[in-house]
Order: structure tokens, then C-alpha cells, then sequence
């Protein structure tokens, strides 16, 4: 049987942190459900984007999560697959596709190793950086697979940064605190992932696996350690 696209990206995933245990795929919800989880999650949630969206809930030591793609994302997916190749028609989709698997993942694993402040600001910031991050490299690697060198340029690398990083505005938001979190970690992610561009493989997996350990204030002051030094 074929792979999805969200099994591979969760495998790939897996492959460079650690396994989550359950298939992110069955926790796939759709329109009705999301407006009605929508709706428990605040004001706030109206601002986030219709497209795609990842649901967080805590029951006792159980987590819960839903995750939600708008049929007009898929169908974006579905008429232009990334994997036959990335363009300005479906590099959009594919990173709101990516964030939210990532989401999902990443708080399945913190909740595994202890975590359970999961409506913390902290841990939402921790999510967005750490998606940002993620969702960076698996568009280096989509780039790569469709040059015959296997080399990313620095034009791709303009290209992936202006869809991830330039194009955003997290100015837009009407909530202050949204405001702050995609602002703050929407410049961190921007900022760590030219630093990993410096680095060789092993060296950036090693990095990323380090990283992913951190908590958001560590993450950040690691970041902000590495600003300080490029600009001695």
C-alpha cells in the first residue's frame, strides 16, 4: 500500500526525534468537529487559520489530540502534490499541512516525557518555534529531491524563507498575546535556521535533537547565545 503524504512526514519525523507511539492519522477530525472545538478554546481560536488547525486536551494523564485540514487544503495537496515536485501553487498548503503534524507530534512526546502544562504559553510557544524549525528543513529536503545535485541554492533558500518566515504577519493579530507568540517565534525560527544552514548533516541532526530537548526559554536563550556570537 502507497504511504500518505502524513504518514511519510510523520515517519520522517519519527525517524530524527523519536517515535510518538500512535499514528497521528487517526486523530484526523473534520469541519463539525473542529467548530465545536473550536468554540471551547476561546475567543482567541477565531483568529487562528480556518485551513488547518491542531487541538490540544488533557484528561487526567491522557492527551488528546485532533487535528484538522480544510478540504480546500487537501484538495490544493491533492492537484499538486509536493512530492512530484514544490511551486507557488502548493508550498502554502504544504506548510500548513507540515505545522500541524509537527504540532501534534511534538506535544505527544513532551507529554510523554512529563509534560503537562500543555495550555501554558510557554508550551505554545515551544510548539510554533519548534514547528517552524521542523517545517524549514522538510522543505530543504523536498527542494533537494528534485535537483540532480541535491544541493539547495540560495534563491531556494529566499524562496522557502519568504513563504515560512517574510511572509507571515503576525502584525494582524488582534490578540495580544497571539500577536507576541507568532511574532517572537516567528523571528527565533527565522534566526536558528541560518544558523543551521551553516552546519553539515550530522552536525545539524545533532543540533535539532539537542534542541528539541529544550524547553522554550532555553530554546530561546540558546538561540539568542548564537545572535550574540555572529555578532561579535
Amino acid at each position: 500500500m502507497n504511504e500518505t503524504l502524513f504518514s511519510q512526514i510523520q515517519r520522517l519525523f519519527e525517524r530524527t526525534y523519536a517515535q510518538v507511539g500512535i499514528n497521528l492519522e487517526d486523530c484526523l477530525i473534520d469541519r463539525k468537529r473542529c467548530a465545536q472545538l473550536s468554540i471551547l478554546a476561546g475567543k482567541s481560536a477565531r483568529e487562528l487559520s480556518e485551513l488547518a488547525r491542531t487541538f490540544l486536551r488533557r484528561a487526567g494523564d491522557q492527551l488528546y489530540v485532533g487535528i484538522y485540514y480544510s478540504r480546500w487544503l487537501i484538495e490544493q495537496l491533492e492537484q499538486h502534490d509536493p512530492r512530484a515536485g514544490l511551486s507557488n501553487r502548493n508550498i502554502r498548503s504544504l506548510i500548513a499541512f507540515v505545522e500541524e503534524i509537527n504540532h501534534a507530534l511534538h506535544a505527544a512526546l513532551q507529554f510523554k516525557s512529563g509534560t503537562r502544562e500543555i495550555a501554558s504559553e510557554d508550551f505554545a510557544r515551544n510548539l510554533e518555534l519548534q514547528a517552524q524549525v521542523d517545517t524549514y528543513l522538510v522543505l530543504l529536503l523536498f527542494v533537494a529531491f528534485f535537483r540532480q545535485t541535491q544541493r539547495v541554492s540560495r534563491r531556494d533558500r529566499r524562496w522557502l524563507r519568504f513563504h515560512l518566515f517574510a511572509r507571515q504577519c503576525p502584525d494582524a493579530f488582534h490578540n495580544k498575546n497571539l500577536r507576541g507568540r507568532y511574532l517572537e517565534t516567528n523571528q527565533l525560527a527565522a534566526t536558528y535556521t541560518q544558523y543551521l544552514d551553516t552546519l553539515n548533516g550530522m552536525r545539524r541532526l545533532n543540533e535539532i535533537r539537542c534542541f528539541r530537548s529544550l524547553d522554550y526559554g532555553a530554546k530561546r536563550e540558546r538561540i539568542l547565545a548564537l545572535m550574540d556570537s555572529s555578532a561579535n
